[in-house]
């Protein structure tokens, strides 16, 4: 599982660490392209789908395993009706979100770093306007991969079942 604090720690140490070394570089850079956040923001929209696809598979599945019991709401899914989930499809979809949620928390440091000097530089300098859009760009898309990520770390965890064994995956006896 993901600790928050922990990307806490990374995004402020890198965004320290990246404001140092732009400071230091800046007029050394190529300029950023609005562009560049891009791939971070498919990772994100794939994972925010992926949680909310998986989310509703797993509620139909548990669904239908309480039909299954005789402990069915009304209108719910028959278990001949519902695909089954892959064990392994969630396992993997878990490790998928907690190194997104790690390299969304690096990006929003970087991110965070660029924009700090180049926010305060757009009135002084010609290049820092457009730097300080892909910057803010790079901001909002990474957090957004953040936020999808720990969502589907969310949905890949088992509850236990009421009797307190297995999950909704786990085989019935």
């Amino acid at each position: 599982m993901v600790q928050r604090r922990d990307l806490a720690v990374l995004v402020g140490g890198l965004a320290v660490a990246t404001w140092l070394v732009v400071r230091t570089v800046y007029g050394d850079l190529p300029p950023l392209r609005w562009w560049l956040p891009a791939p971070l923001a498919l990772l994100a929209v794939a994972e925010a789908v992926a949680a909310r696809t998986l989310r509703t598979r797993l509620r139909d599945l548990r669904a239908a395993r309480a039909v299954g019991r005789g402990q069915s709401p009304e209108g719910a899914p028959r278990p001949e009706r519902v695909r089954p989930v892959e064990p392994m499809l969630v396992a993997r979809m878990a490790v998928l979100a907690q190194a997104s949620a790690y390299v969304g928390a690096v990006f929003l440091g970087i991110w965070l770093g660029v924009l700090a000097h180049v926010g305060p530089a757009v009135g002084r300098l010609l290049a820092a306007g457009n730097d300080a859009i892909t910057a803010l760009i790079g901001v909002v898309v990474s957090t957004a991969l953040v936020l999808a990520a720990l969502r589907l770390e969310d949905v890949c965890r088992v509850p236990p079942d009421d009797e307190g064994e297995g999950g909704p995956l786990a085989p019935h006896a």
